[in-house]
């Protein structure tokens, strides 16, 4: 009996490391992202390309979802709020609140205010999902949010002056951080009674409605700059964004966070502002300098320890 006990422990043990894993692989792939987006907001406005985005994942989506259709039977009243948060709050209105905000506020300070992500979701963690942390977890954040300052701000004070740090754009970006915390949170509540393929096929497909009044309010949804030429560069560009960054990235995220908790999951995707670094290296050409390295390696070291002490903590469950 107690092998069967020990055996059934490293099972878990074991999903739990490699759920806490693939959160960190989805969310770095979010940082490939600005290679497809820079090209179309050339043409497109930050609504049209967020709508035509979920359109093109739409279509990805509602096979999944089709085969999981049993499972829409189940959802009571508190699903489909997790749901509208997941959706309406993390895929829709959170993506265009921080691209409004890097176009309307202190680039520094919005990057700043973004990353108190992490510390929405843990909050809201901590209330709605009742999770309980581990030791030390408070200085771990501390060392992963210093990380991603390195990786972004380096040794230097991000903002001079007070005045630039509260306006309209850090409002948004506040905001948008919020949203994505809350749909850490949610998501992983939906996984519950959910698989993880029929809440990233919900999360695309009930963004949609909301995104059509979004971007048909902007006046002209469906004008682009550029002509025809840019036409084609737009679609292949629009179908790498949405299938890469988009959909399988966020299978890959559902699929760890299925077996990892929310206040851990958030800090996995700290991920995503390394990945950052890499591909402004590569294909922007921006030199790489030791306060980025020195922030690159704090954050993996902070993962690491994260994962290790999920897995004790698997382990004496």
């Amino acid at each position: 009996m107690s092998n069967i006990t020990a055996s059934s422990s490293g099972v878990r043990t074991s999903q739990m490391r490699s759920g806490f894993w693939l959160v960190v692989l989805g969310a770095a792939l979010w940082g490939v992202d600005p290679v497809f987006r820079i090209i179309l907001l050339k043409s497109l406005t930050s609504s049209q390309i967020v709508l035509l985005e979920h359109v093109v994942l739409f279509l990805a989506a509602a096979p999944v979802l089709w085969r999981h259709r049993a499972e829409l039977k189940g959802i009571r009243l508190r699903q489909a709020g997790a749901l509208l948060v997941v959706s309406w709050g993390g895929s829709a209105v959170a993506t265009i609140l921080f691209t409004k905000a890097l176009a309307s506020g202190d680039l520094n300070a919005v990057l700043l205010l973004q990353k108190l992500q992490p510390l929405f979701a843990i909050g809201l963690a901590a209330v709605v999902l009742k999770e309980r942390l581990p030791r030390n977890f408070g200085l771990l954040i501390v060392v992963a949010l210093f990380g991603t300052y390195l990786l972004t701000f380096g040794w230097t004070v991000p903002f001079g002056h007070v005045n630039n740090f509260i306006s309209v754009g850090s409002l948004l970006a506040l905001g948008a951080a919020a949203l994505w915390g809350g749909s850490t949170v949610m998501g992983r509540y939906l996984l519950g009674s959910m698989k993880y393929e029929t809440v990233t096929s919900l999360r695309f497909m009930l963004a949609l409605p909301l995104l059509f009044v979004v971007t048909a309010a902007e006046g002209a949804p469906w004008q682009m700059n550029g002509g025809t030429g840019a036409t084609a560069a737009i679609v292949i560009n629009l179908l790498l964004q949405a299938l890469l960054p988009g959909l399988f990235s966020m299978l890959l995220y559902y699929k760890g966070l299925n077996t990892t908790k929310a206040s851990f999951a958030t800090l996995a995707e700290l991920s995503f502002p390394m990945t950052g670094i890499v591909i402004n290296w590569i294909f922007f050409d921006t030199v790489v300098t030791f306060s980025q390295l020195t922030g690159f390696a704090l954050i993996w070291f902070t993962l690491f320890l994260i994962s290790s002490q999920q897995s004790r903590q698997a382990a004496a469950d």
